[in-house]
This record gives C-alpha cells, structure tokens and sequence, in this order.
C-alpha cells in the first residue's frame, strides 16, 4: 500500500468542504448530494485503513524546524478511531439530508462537518504532539462554529462561546506539553516520547502529566468542565451525534490512553484520573434523572460514560476504556440520531410534552430502545459487555473500593434515567397534539446500520484486542487471563468472542451489576410508593437541576475570559502590518524561551 493513501480519510472530506461549499446556497440538492457522497468516500478510506492498522504504515512529509514534519501512522488505537470518525460522520450526513431538508446555510453546516471528520482523522492518527495540537484546536473550531449554526438564535451562540472557552483550556494544557516536549528531547515524536518518558525530569513529567488530564477533561466535558456540553445542544441534532456524542469529546480519552505509558507512575496521577472520572459519571447521572430537555438528558449520559473511561484509564484497563468507548460511539450516535427524528417530527425537545410517541413513531421507538438497553448495560447489547470489563478492571489491582463502588452506584443511575426517558418520550398518553411522522428514508438509512451496532460490535472485542495488543508496543493491555487465552488460543473470530462473552457472565461482578440495574429501573418505576425515602434526597434532586454550582462556576469563568477580550481590543489597531509584527513577536518569544527551556 502506497503510504501517501493515509492521507485520504483527512484530504476527502476536506476537498468535500470546497466542493459543498462552492457550489453555493442555491443549489442545496446538490450540496446534500456531495455532502453524502464526500463522507462515504471518507468512511470507505477510514475502513480501508482497518487491515493496515498493525503494520505500522508512515507517511512523512519534511517540514522540519520548530514546525516539525508532518506525520501520520497506523496503529489499532488511531485506526479504531478514525474509523469511529467517518463511519458515524458519514451516518449523521446521511441524516442531515432529512433533517437539514430547507434548512438556510447548507454550505456552512456540511462545510465545517467534514472539514471537522478531516481534522478529527488528522488528530488520531498524527505521532508529532505539535500537529496533534494543530488538529485538536481544528475540532475545537468546527464545534464552536456548528454550535452557534443558527446564529440568530442567543442561546446557540452563547453555547457555542462557552464550548470555545472551556475547551481552551484543554488546547493550553496540550500546547504546553508540546513545548515541554520539544525543550527537553528536542522532538514532538509522540512514539519517542513513550519509548523514554525518563528524558523529562520527574518534577517536569508530573507537570506534564496533570497539564494533560486538564487537557482532557475539558475535551471530554468531565469534571469541572462538563456544564459546556449540554449547552453544546443548541447544535443541529445531527452534529450532536457526531460531534458530541461520538468523536470530538472522545479525543480526551485517546490522549489519556495514547500517553499512559508516560504517565503511569506519576505520584498520584491515576488516582485523579479515577476520581475525575467518578465524579463526572455520578455528577452527570445524576442530572440526567432530574432533566426534561431531551437533547441534555443524553448530553448528561455522554459526559457520565466518558467518566467510565476516565476511570478505566486511571484503573490501568485501557483495553476496556477504549472498548467502552467504540460500544458507546455506536449506541449514543444512535440514541442522538433518534432523538434527532423525534425532535424533528415534533419540533419540540421537552419530553413533558412528548408521550405515547412509540404507536406513531414505531421505527424510531424501536431503534432507539436498542440504543436504550446498550446504555443501560443490558446483557447481549455492546454496552453491557464494555461496561462489565471496566467493572472487573476497576474491581482489580488494588483500586480503591469506594471509588469501585460510586461507579457501580452510577449504573444503577444509568439505568434509571435511561427507563425515564424511553417511558417520557415513547409510553403513556399523549402529551401535546403535535403531527407526528416516523423518521424518513435518510434518516432511517442512518439509523439502522447504529441499531445493528448495538446489537453486535461486541463480537469484535477480540479482534479489537488483538490489534491494540500488535501495534501497541509501549501498552499493558489489562485483561483477565482467562479471556488472553480464549483469545489467543481460538482462532474463529464468532466463536472467540462466544467464549469470552461466556467467562464475562460467569464473574461475580457481573451479578451485582445485573442487580444494580434491576434495583435502579425498579426504584424509578415504583417511584410513587418510595416516595417518602426520596424525600430524604430532596436535597440532591434541587442541586443537581442546578448543576451542582458548577455551571454559576463555569459562568464566571466565561464571563472573565469574555471581558479580558473587550479588554484587549484596544490593542487591535486594524493596522494589517503591525498585527503581523505582533505575532512575529509572539512565536519569537515563545521560541526563546523553548530554547532557554533545552539548554537549561
């Protein structure tokens, strides 16, 4: 294979970008046409790279200089996810073709689509920190500008400053480990960099270390950064699917797990990365239970299943973090995507004003309850499988016993909301009268492949294993010994997998869980009966619909970044030549000092 073919699932959507975007508003068939047919193209490179993906292909293009070449490389952990990238990207195109239908600024909406699944590509499969930086700031800009897409509407664009704002602060702890890097060893080599975390000073490692988990939990939307994601949903549904659910705020976890090698045995570091999963999972849970928009409830859940992979990183489980993570790209895309059709039939988020939707929406009911029992961790479903072994992880090796058991807690949680929400939106009478009409042709087309998914991507865990475990030289995969031999010694993919998925069912863990769920969707059902020991968390249910002071915090934080910057207008003088000089100034001054750092 050619490897200048690497390039192709981060050039297609791009030249896609052009192409949607040139042919101009007044031709918006045609922009829906190119959009569909640039994001399949995209899925087919993105799924071309799969058989590639443990032969370390490289392409370089010399740059040199501070700027450093320009690199790309397939291993299974880039790989995996630049699959997630366009295959859901190209699903949610699919989508828009109906839910965008008559929509104003085609080209803008599909424009920044694929020029995000181009640049999301681009960050996976980068091995230079510095054009990591480059790519994680272009995911950042694509939110921000899909966010604020109705830019006459207040609330689209203040979700899409914020979402700008507090992700920043994960491109400040990235730029800084890229310089920190580049003043000791002289490189940005990612690779390099974990063959030898000793070349950096421990005091600078550690610095490095928790500069990186900030990074990532304000990608990922984790604890205290995660008020910025529900107000994400003032997006067009579609890219809440793509970009909100399944790829962009999953780049925190690819960091934590691409670099855990680094990190392991910084004092303290997997410990904060376990509590701020823990805490991001319980946090978010428990606003889900108490929150009627439709659209936040499954913001809410994201931001709780990326705390389970937080702590299965911080546990050691990378393996079972970075399962999770494909089961939940697949079920929450779908769980998106059928909100999406229900919010477009109905033109309404509240699901107060919802109900007996499922008669009249069967399709869409049934698909989404698929998508409903894989978040809720229930047997056969993929959820159920990748939740279980980061249980078992968290469970092993000596990991606190109290965080182990908010987490099981937090299932329990995940099942609750989860009933509510399917009985809210799709039982019980009618809440409003509203025309309703089931998904149609592009919308279905995009949810069927997802409902499939949730129904089977587990069969993959031990072709997935084997491929992290081949090109991953650096990686401790954890995982019970007992599955490392039905893996390595079956050799039939299905029956493999059957093996495996028999020793899950047979572990202790597994029925606590089982019993967990059972006791969370009984709790919410007989809801009425307990309602005087409810009562007693009264006090819980008012700050989590307050989002437990955070979002008064994160405000703040918003409001001083925003009135730093009317500050600082005074200092554009519109002058194109002394701008120019001002950044010059910049890059020189941030040259000598990375400099001063290597000579140090």
């Amino acid at each position: 294979m050619p490897n200048w073919l690497l390039l192709l699932p981060i050039v297609i959507p791009w030249l896609g970008c052009i192409g949607v975007w040139a042919v101009g508003d007044h031709r918006p068939k045609l922009q829906h046409s190119l959009a569909v047919i640039f994001s399949v193209l995209s899925a087919g490179a993105g799924l071309f790279l799969i058989s590639y993906s443990t032969q370390q292909l490289t392409l370089i293009l010399p740059l040199g200089g501070i700027f450093d070449d320009f690199r790309l490389t397939t291993d299974g952990l880039g790989v995996f996810l630049a699959v997630v990238a366009t295959v859901i990207g190209a699903l949610a195109v699919i989508f828009s073709v109906d839910y965008m239908h008559g929509e104003h600024s085609l080209g803008r909406y599909y424009a920044f689509v694929l020029f995000f699944i181009g640049s999301m590509v681009g960050l996976v499969l980068t091995t230079s920190l510095l054009w990591m930086f480059v790519f994680w700031e272009l995911t950042a800009l694509c939110s921000y500008a899909l966010i604020a897409f109705h830019n006459d509407d207040p609330k689209a664009v203040r979700g899409g400053i914020k979402a700008l704002i507090m992700t920043q602060f994960g491109g400040l702890g990235l730029l800084f480990g890229a310089l920190v890097l580049y003043a000791y060893t002289g490189s940005y080599d990612i690779n390099l960099f974990l063959s030898n975390p000793a070349a950096l000073p421990a005091s600078v490692l550690s610095w490095m270390a928790f500069g990186f988990l900030i990074a990532a939990a304000a990608k990922s939307a984790q604890f205290p950064f995660q008020t910025w994601l529900p107000d994400a949903m003032e997006a067009p549904t579609p890219v809440s699917a793509l970009i909100h659910a399944a790829t962009m705020v999953n780049a925190g976890v690819y960091l934590l797990a691409r670099f855990y090698p680094a990190f392991e045995a910084v004092p303290g570091w997997k410990l904060a990365v376990m509590i701020v999963g823990m805490l991001s999972a319980l946090l978010a849970a428990l606003m889900a239970l108490v929150a009627f928009d439709l659209k936040r409830v499954l913001a809410y859940s994201t931001v709780s299943q990326l705390g389970f992979m937080f702590y299965a990183v911080g546990a050691g489980g990378i393996f079972a973090s970075q399962f999770h993570l494909m089961s939940h790209s697949v079920f929450k895309a779908l769980l998106f995507l059928g909100a999406g059709a229900v919010i477009h039939a109905l033109g309404t988020r509240d699901m107060r004003e919802m109900g007996g939707l499922g008669k009249r929406m069967p399709f869409t009911r049934t698909v989404f309850i698929l998508g409903a029992l894989a978040l809720a961790g229930i047997p056969i479903f993929n959820g159920f499988w990748s939740k279980e072994l980061i249980l078992e992880v968290g469970f092993e090796h000596g990991n606190p016993a109290w965080i182990a058991a908010l987490m099981v807690l937090t299932v329990g949680l995940t099942a609750a909301y989860t009933l509510r929400m399917v009985i809210l939106v799709f039982y019980g009478k009618a809440r409003s009268e509203h025309h309703v009409h089931d998904a149609g042709a592009a919308m279905k087309t995009a949810l069927l492949p997802l409902a499939i998914g949730s129904l089977s991507t587990w069969l993959l865990l031990g072709p997935f294993y084997q491929s992290l475990k081949t090109s991953l030289p650096f990686h401790t995969l954890e995982l019970n010994e007992v599955w490392v031999q039905l893996i390595e010694t079956i050799s039939p993919a299905g029956w493999m997998t059957l093996e495996v998925g028999l020793e899950i069912i047979s572990q202790p863990s597994t029925y606590l869980v089982l019993l967990v769920i059972i006791v969370g969707a009984v709790a919410w059902l007989r809801r009425d009966r307990i309602g005087s020991l409810l009562m007693t968390f009264k006090g819980v249910e008012k700050a989590a619909q307050n989002g437990f002071g955070f979002e008064a915090i994160n405000e703040i934080v918003v409001r001083g970044v925003q009135q730093t910057g009317e500050a600082l207008r005074v200092t554009q003088t519109g002058h194109l030549a002394w701008n120019v000089i001002a950044i010059l100034l910049g890059w020189l001054v941030v040259l000598i000092l990375t400099m001063l750092g290597r000579i140090s």
